[in-house]
């Protein structure tokens, strides 16, 4: 049982980082899902992939996978390229270039 940890990306609905500060520690499936004949729904009897740990760094993330004796992978978040841009630029007096509408 091999545990991920990571950082989530931000939610594409929202503008803020909420949960994307965070480190997330989560388990792998162990088996796959099946779907249950009558009623369509998937279920799995695997507990562990259920787990979902917030710490506030990678360090403590590492440290209780170490502590419990956890096989984990550690996958660095990507470094942010995008620019900022600010509404409020589109209107400063010092701006360059014409308006094109």
């Amino acid at each position: 049982m091999t545990a991920r940890i990571y950082v989530p990306a931000k939610n594409a609905m929202q503008s803020g980082k909420g949960n994307s500060q965070r480190w997330l520690l989560e388990f792998e499936p162990g088996e796959p899902r099946s779907v249950e004949p009558l009623m369509g729904y998937t279920s799995s009897g695997d507990m562990p992939s259920q787990i979902r740990l917030f710490f506030d760094t990678k360090d403590e993330a590492v440290a209780y996978a170490v502590r419990y004796g956890i096989a984990y992978r550690v996958e660095e978040p990507k470094p942010e390229d995008r620019k900022v841009v600010i509404y409020s630029d589109n209107f400063k007096t010092s701006r360059i270039g014409q308006w094109t509408h």
